[in-house]
């Protein structure tokens, strides 16, 4: 025998094997004539007490002589036998036996019978092993492979002869790589030597298993794999059970979309960032390119017109497909499909549409419109378009392609699509409610604040305003510059609490309330206190409106309010609730002044208290909501430390600084809505400002008439003389008449000129209508006919009557009236 010997070890788990079966001869009468060691052991008999002895007289149960004697004849007849029968121990016990008996001489009648036995137990495990071994080979729907050391396959079932598509006959002697792809066969080597390496066993492993003479065909096995070792441990092989597990795989993933979907897509109230989520989560794990079509409407917030469907906006697209971009229209692009494409069909008949093999230039043209030589081009193979629809509208549609997956769509993915392009649908339509509130609240807010701010003597301003992101909604923060008598001047910054249509109506409404207030030239802390009694009016009219109109909006707002005189450098503040503004001085020096806080506005009754401080000119006051430092990312002392450094620049223009301040604490989204108002101080030089005070007598306004003409006509206004001493005499006359208090009048040159009468009395002058035989009253009504505004306002001491002239065009003169006023003056 040429070559190298291979010995094979017995397994000890064989009951008949030579090594652990009892065995015993018997010549052709039956006389035992051999008898082993194991055969001591199972029955109990030494050799010489049984061999010379007939079998059936020492052996056989009395009982069950009979059956023995059948089951002899029969082995006799087919020259062995195989089956259990009962035998009797030495100890008399009755043991069932399994025993295989062979012919050993065939001269008759001299031939003798070879036996060997086991217990009946061990022989049934034996038997139900190997019939557990043939099953699974024979009729285990579970493929089975086994292989050499070398992977050469020994062995395969008829499952795994399916899945390869070969006999199970011509596969012995070959390798996995001779019918898988290079790819997933060297997967699965690669894992079967480190099974053989390592003896860990591989469990349930889920691989591709492409076949050579499918490609195309996507296949998914899971497979478990030991190595074989003999009884000595010498290694055998590697065994691996192999299960189809395509469609579960399959559905596995299509569960993992659908999760993914619903936590990617929708993460924003932005109808553009909605489809382009969408695209992200079909390609490529459903699609090699995918593009996301919009009704025109939609992307505008507005609602569509499902009667006749307009052009679309490509609102995104996504492919892994190179020169995809030729046969895709770009974003933004308004395309027009009409009523007789598959597009205008999907979305007028609200069907997904699937071509699973698309043929040539003809079957393309009818999906890919004028595009379809390019998407040959490519290698489009399979096409499929599917209808945003979302509470009974239309919105737009999906279409999805595969070039460069070889694998065509098929239902199971149509219905996947519909899944995601369902969940699109109404975060979209959710992105259109809320674009289109947003901007509605957006447009009212902007409306609501000022568009431009005045030209005024006492400060030099600039303003940014940032709405929230998208998320937050448009917010109720607003600011305000108002004109106030006597040249000064009253900036304003406030914020209401919530976000939304009621925030910004809530806004608008204070702000009105704030011009009216600051008309009446009220002092900060009685202005707050006026807001607080109307911001607890509307959260009692809020809470009676919501049994009707259910509203979680909640009524409260925070406002910093301050005056600011350039004739005394005064600046008088008081806030609600509201940061403190910062200070910057004319060096750039920041602080943020220590004001008493004062309670929100709409808690009622709680005092507030205003401060005051002397600004140098040239100064900078910083207003602010709370947007400003809460926006940033950074703890609020932070955010204050980057806004006094951008404030302390001194020599920056306010626009410019203004913007420096947003852009270096605000992200480009922020939380909260932001207003900022920057307020640079003027200070009115003395010789624009002339003041005297006259005795309460009967000539005060001839002398009124005097001391004006002369400062007019130092200042060069010598034409508005005449018209100035006619308003002068009546509020001087006024006062004399009804205050009995010395009398202060004072002018203010400005961009307009400023008349101001000041008594010791709080009673309001108030315009009337006379009638023809009244002697009077027609005094204040010459009054305002002859100025631009008028009003009074109220000190600790007394009012101020205050008049503002227009230096731009002078009034016709009325000579016959001074004489008519000044009837005291004699």
């Amino acid at each position: 025998m040429n070559g190298p010997v291979t010995f094979f070890r017995e397994s000890p788990e064989d009951p008949f094997s030579v090594a652990g079966a009892a065995s015993a001869v018997l010549d052709h009468r039956g006389v035992v004539v051999g008898w082993g060691e194991r055969a001591e052991k199972l029955l109990g008999y030494r050799a010489d007490e049984v061999i010379g002895r007939l079998a059936a007289d020492v052996l056989v149960p009395p009982g069950d002589r009979a059956q023995v004697a059948d089951a002899a004849a029969a082995c006799r007849a087919a020259r062995g036998w195989f089956g259990v029968v009962p035998a009797l121990a030495r100890d008399g016990r009755r043991i069932p036996v399994g025993v295989r008996a062979r012919c050993v001489t065939r001269a008759a009648p001299e031939c003798e019978w070879f036996l060997v036995a086991a217990p009946a137990a061990d022989l049934i495990q034996w038997e139900t092993d190997r019939s557990v071994l043939d099953g699974l080979f024979r009729r285990s729907p579970i493929g089975l492979a086994v292989h050499a050391p070398d992977l050469t396959v020994l062995r395969v079932n008829r499952p795994i002869a399916r899945i390869g598509g070969v006999p199970a006959e011509e596969i012995r002697g070959l390798c996995i790589g001779d019918f898988l792809v290079p790819e997933d066969a060297q997967t699965i080597d690669e894992r079967l030597r480190e099974v053989l390496a390592t003896g860990r066993p591989m469990i349930f492993t889920e691989q591709s298993c492409r076949l050579l003479s499918d490609p195309a065909h996507e296949r998914y096995v899971s497979v478990s794999a030991f190595r074989m070792e003999d009884s000595a441990g010498e290694v055998l092989g590697v065994t691996q059970l192999v299960e189809d597990v395509t469609e579960r795989h399959r559905a596995r993933v299509r569960l993992a979309l659908l999760d993914d979907a619903g936590a990617r897509i929708g993460t924003t109230l932005d109808v553009a960032t909605t489809a382009r989520e969408l695209t992200e989560v079909v390609v490529p794990a459903l699609a090699d390119c995918v593009s996301v079509d919009l009704l025109e409407p939609v992307s505008r917030g507005e609602e569509p017109s499902q009667d006749a469907f307009g052009p679309l906006r490509r609102a995104a697209t996504k492919s892994v497909v190179a020169g995809s971009g030729q046969v895709q229209y770009p974003e933004g692009e308004l395309i027009d499909f009409g009523p007789e494409t598959p597009q205008g069909r999907c979305m007028a008949e609200v069907r997904p549409v699937l071509v699973s093999r698309v043929e040539g230039i003809t079957g393309l043209s009818a999906v890919a419109h004028e595009k379809a030589r390019q998407a040959q081009a490519i290698g489009v193979h399979s096409v499929m378009m599917v209808p945003l629809a979302a509470r009974g509208l239309v919105l737009g549609l999906v279409t999805l392609w595969r070039a460069r997956s070889p694998e065509p769509f098929e239902e199971d993915d149509l219905t996947l699509a519909g899944e995601f392009a369902a969940r699109a649908a109404v975060c979209i339509d959710n992105a259109r409610r809320y674009t289109r509130e947003h901007q509605a609240a957006l447009n009212l807010q902007c409306r609501l604040l000022p568009a431009e701010l005045p030209d005024l003597p006492a400060v030099d301003v600039a303003h940014r305003y940032i709405p929230a992101g998208a998320v937050a909604g448009v917010g109720g923060d607003w600011f305000d510059v108002i004109p106030l008598s006597g040249a000064r001047v009253a900036l304003v910054v406030g914020d209401v609490i919530g976000h939304g249509v009621d925030a910004a109506a809530t806004m608008g409404r204070l702000r009105t309330a704030v011009h009216t207030l600051a008309d009446l030239d009220l002092e900060p802390e009685e202005v707050l206190s006026h807001l607080d009694d109307l911001v607890h009016r509307l959260a009692a009219e809020q809470e009676a409106n919501s049994r009707d109109f259910p509203n979680d909006q909640v009524t409260g707002a925070s406002c910093l309010y301050a005056v600011y005189d350039p004739v005394s450098r005064c600046c008088s503040l008081a806030r609600a609730g509201h940061p403190p503004p910062a200070v910057v001085t004319p060096d750039g020096r920041v602080s943020f002044p220590d004001l008493p806080a004062g309670p929100p506005l709409g808690l009622g009754g709680l005092p507030f208290e205003a401060t005051e401080f002397d600004l140098a000119e040239g100064s900078l006051l910083a207003l602010f909501t709370n947007g400003l430092i809460q926006s940033t990312g950074h703890d609020v002392d932070e955010a204050l430390a980057l806004l006094g450094e951008e404030l302390s620049d001194t020599a920056r223009p306010l626009a410019e600084t203004a913007k420096r301040v947003v852009d270096t604490l605000l992200p480009a989204r922020p939380t909260d809505d932001v207003a900022l108002l920057l307020a640079r101080t003027r200070v009115l030089e003395a010789e624009r400002v002339a003041t005297w005070t006259l005795p309460a007598e009967a000539g005060a306004a001839s002398r009124a008439r005097k001391l004006l003409a002369g400062q007019l006509s130092t200042w060069g206004l010598d034409e508005m003389t005449f018209t100035t001493e006619l308003i002068v005499s009546e509020l001087v006359t006024n006062a004399y008449r009804y205050a009995g208090g010395p009398v202060t009048l004072r002018l203010i040159r400005g961009p307009c000129l400023i008349c101001e009468v000041s008594d010791t009395s709080s009673t309001s002058p108030h315009l009337r209508r006379a009638r023809s035989t009244d002697e009077g009253g027609r005094g204040l009504f010459l009054v305002a006919q002859l100025t631009e505004r008028w009003g009074t306002r109220y000190g600790r001491e007394g009012k101020t009557v205050w008049t503002e002239q227009s230096m731009a065009a002078t009034p016709p003169a009325f000579p016959d009236l001074l004489d008519g006023l000044d009837g005291l003056d004699a």
